[in-house]
Order: structure tokens, then sequence, then C-alpha cells
């Protein structure tokens, strides 16, 4: 079921029996006015010579009063009569009810009332009829009707009996109130008011349907226009979700308002930013790892041959009985070396190309980090006669940061100075410190040098210079390009320039820390 008609048919459902129920409360609401005033006319009129008037001839006193206006159409409360009170000038002669009016002669109806004094649609009250009865509900007046057990006994516990019926033989509602006078004893201790509605009376049934019916139908036609333009903003927005999950969440979702709806569409947008986020964070995994392993399965392969091949080469040696060369050793060393510092580089590019939130930052003392580098490449120097040197503060340099990537970086400044630097070259280390508490770290090398267009493009991926090309052809060109990620990670600057001594150097400037406690 369409949520348009769900709501016409919850807001008829909704509206229909309230609009009913409030017609029967406002029904029994004037009925209870039109009693209250009948009660309090009667009572007024007994006690202005009602009560003199009918003691001196109750068996031939009845009084009916003039048709009137509706009380709930006038202000106040005034008698059943529109007369002034007893004793005021003007006021009702001897023997006649106040308020009676003349009546037409030889009528035994109601007095002839004033034709302005007209009810809602033209309508004007019934007459009431008024007879006495004793304390033992006993009637002197033969006119009278016979009391029933209801009214007896209303008026003895309230003090007012009512009573509501409909004749079966015109359907008109006959209202009885039988009220107990302030006095006791005598024939017309109780009153008994009678109003008879005609059977086309709005007091005999509901009022007719043009009351009550006519702004339900106003009601909801207003709900159902109104409904209109929410139900087009709800399919507007049904048709934009779809279309933005049919382009993997690309088309945006237009946001329109500031009501549920556009809280709605809202809330998908940042819904839809997620899944953005997080399919292109997942896109990036994927190609990092496709990266990985056609780096690692290209880089690998090659140096992984040449190991093979020396490896070959010294067991045919072992075999025959020869000795081995120490130039083979030292070849099949390089390049184990290498494929080490080539796993550690596509591991070290993998974690940075995944992004920062896989980067642990703690305190690390660069004083110890220089000196495990510089043993680790020992090895590798000594073969080429390079020497490897340090100059470190006396005491631990603290600085913040991922120490595993750290050191990796600085490890590629290093090999690279031995790779590509001369014979009997030289690989310096040196890290100072300023007053400002931020460090300075360098590296120097005394190698042939990189001309400065070359210079400038070191930092790219997979980029190696001329000599570099020329020198050592199994090169990945991935040690710079990580060295320069790690050190924007961790927000340092890295600074590339000529070395005094001919060769390059490399440095990092960064923030101190404090001791840890």
């Amino acid at each position: 079921m369409k949520l348009r008609l769900r709501l016409a048919l919850t807001a008829v459902a909704v509206t229909v029996p309230a609009v009913f129920a409030l017609v029967q409360v406002e029904h029994s609401v004037r009925r209870r006015t039109t009693d209250e005033v009948i009660a309090a006319s009667v009572l007024t009129q007994m006690q202005s010579g009602g009560r003199e008037r009918c003691e001196s001839a109750p068996d031939t006193w009845m009084v009916r009063t003039r048709s009137q206006r509706p009380p709930w159409e006038r202000e106040g409360v005034p008698n059943l009569g529109d007369g002034p009170p007893s004793g005021a000038p003007n006021g009702p002669s001897p023997g006649e009810a106040p308020g009676s009016g003349p009546r037409e002669p030889g009528s035994d109806g109601p007095p002839r009332g004033r034709t302005g004094d007209r009810g809602p649609f033209g309508r004007r009250l019934p007459p009431v009829s008024l007879f006495p009865f004793d304390g033992r509900f006993v009637s002197a007046n033969a006119q009278a009707p016979v009391l029933d057990d209801d009214l007896r006994e209303g008026a003895l516990a309230d003090g007012v009996g009512v009573r509501r019926y409909t004749k079966e033989q015109d359907g008109a509602l006959v209202q009885d109130l039988l009220l107990r006078m302030p006095w006791d004893g005598g024939p017309c201790a109780y009153v008994l008011a009678r109003r008879v509605e005609p059977a086309d009376s709005p007091e005999v049934g509901l009022p007719p349907l043009y009351i009550w019916g006519v702004p339900t139908f106003i009601l909801l036609s207003a709900m159902v226009l109104a409904l209109g333009p929410v139900m087009q903003r709800l399919r507007r927005l049904t048709e934009e979700v779809r279309a933005s999950s049919g382009s993997h969440y690309q088309q945006p979702v237009t946001v329109r308002g500031h009501d549920e709806i556009a809280e709605l569409a809202r809330a998908f947008q940042e819904a839809r930013a997620e899944i953005q986020a997080q399919m292109a964070h997942q896109e990036a995994r994927e190609q990092t790892l496709r990266d990985f392993l056609a780096n690692t399965t290209h880089d690998v392969m090659t140096p992984l041959t040449v190991l093979q091949g020396h490896l070959a080469a010294m067991q045919q040696r072992i075999l025959a009985g020869e000795p081995l060369e120490p130039t083979l050793m030292h070849s099949a060393m390089s390049e184990a070396h290498y494929m080490a510092s080539l796993v550690h580089n596509l591991g070290a590019a993998a974690r940075l190309e995944a992004g920062a939130p896989q980067v642990q930052h703690a305190p690390v003392d660069l004083n110890a980090l220089v000196s495990r580098v510089l043993g680790r490449h020992q090895p590798i120097a000594r073969p080429q006669r390079m020497t490897l040197e340090s100059g470190v503060p006396a005491k631990p340099t603290w600085v913040m940061g991922d120490e595993t990537l750290l050191e990796q970086a600085v490890s590629n400044v290093v090999l690279n100075g031995i790779r590509y630097g001369r014979l009997d070259g030289h690989v310096a280390v040196v890290l100072e410190t300023t007053r400002q508490q931020t460090f300075h770290l360098r590296v120097i090398d005394d190698g042939p040098g990189i001309s400065d267009e070359e210079r400038s493009r070191l930092l790219e991926r997979r980029f190696r210079g001329n000599a570099a090309r020329t020198r050592d052809p199994q090169g990945q060109g991935l040690g710079l390009h990580i060295v320069h990620n790690v050190v924007e990670l961790h927000g340092w600057t890295l600074t590339l320039a000529p070395s005094e001594y001919g060769g390059l150097e490399v440095g990092f400037t960064g923030p101190l820390m404090p001791p840890p406690g």
C-alpha cells in the first residue's frame, strides 16, 4: 500500500471518530446547558410569586411558557419567559407566569413570542409546561403526567430528576425535569417541567450532516492535498538514492529544506561519504597489494637468480676441491644483502601507501638508531674499502616517530652512499641538536655526485639517475622515495644538496621531545 494512501486512511480513521465524538460532546453540553437554564428559571419563577399562585389553586395550576432562543445563543442566564423579575416595574400580573406574554385568544398553545427571537438556522426552543406535585409525588392537577421511578429517585437524591425518551408515534423527544422546591410540604413541593422537542429537532438526533460533515470533508481534503508535496519529495529522494547507488555512490543526493525529509537526505549524504571513503580505502589497499606483489616479483627475481648462480659456482668449486674466491663470496653476500634491503623497502612502501593509521609513534633514540644502521652496513662497506663514520651528541637524542620506518629511511640513504660511492670512499652520519629543540641529521658521502636536474627528481618513485643505472642496474628506485614519504609522515623536513666533499648530502630536520620518564 502506498504511503500516501496509508496516511490518508490514517487521517480518516483518526478524524472521523474525533469529529463524531466532538459532535456528541457538543450535543450533550447543549442538553445539559438547557436543563440547567430550565431548572434555574423554574426555581426563580416559583420563588417570585409562583408558589403562592400554585398553592392557592393546585388543581388548576399549570404554566406554559412561550418559545425562546436557546441558552447558548444568549448572554447570561435569563429566565425562561424573558420577563422582568417579580416586584419589578411592569412585572407579571397575578395568575400569569413570568414572561408568559400575551396568548392567542381561545388558544391553549404557547404565548406569542417575538419574531426576532430565533436560534440557529431560525430555530426556537419549544415551550415548557410546569405541573405541581406534593411530597408524595401526587399532583392535584388531573392533566399532570405520571412520574416514573427514575424521576422520583433523582429528585429525592439530587433534587433534580431528569428523563428523556422518544415517543413511538411521532418520534418527538420528551424531556421531563422534576425539581424539588426549597420548602417542605404543600401541594407544590415538587414541580415537573416538561419540554417536547419535535422529531426534526437537532436535539433529538445528531446535527444535520452539513454541520459536521462539511468541516470533516474540508479537513480531510486539506490533509490529502498537504501530503502531495511530501510524497513528491520522498519519491524524488528515492530516485536520487537509486541513481547514486547505480553510480557507485558518485552521484550526490540533493538536500532541500529543513524538515525530516531533508534530515533523511543529509543522513544518506553522510552515509554516502562514509561508503566512498571506505571504498577508496579498500581500493588503495588492493592497489598497494597488487603493487607490492608486482614489485616483489620483478625486483626480487633478478638478484635471486644472480645469487643462485653464485651459490652454484661455489658448490662446483667445493665439489672439485678448489678454493673459494673472495670475490665470489663477496658477490653472493652482496646479492643477499641487496635482497634483504629490497624486501624491507617493499614492505615499508606497502605500509606507507596503506595510510598513516598503521604508523606506530613512540619515543626513538636517534643515537642508538644511527649506531645500528652503521653496524648493519659494515659488512657491505668493508669489501669496497668504504669507511663508515658517525658523529652524535653525548646524550641520547629523543624524537617521536615510528622506529622501524625511521631506521629504514636512514638505512636507505647510507646504503645509497655505499653502493654508489667510490672505492676507498667515506659515508658519514652526523647528528646535531639546536637550542630551538630541533635536530639535524645529515648523511654525507664523497661519491661522484649527481646533477641538479636529476637531484630534483630523486624523490620520485622508480626514478634512478644515469650513474646509478650504469653502476648498479639492479637498483629498484624505491629508496629515496620511501625516505621522502617517511619524512612527510612524521612532519619533518628532507633536503638534498651537493656535498662539500663532492658527493650528496641528505638532511633530516625535525622537533626533539623531552627524554622519556
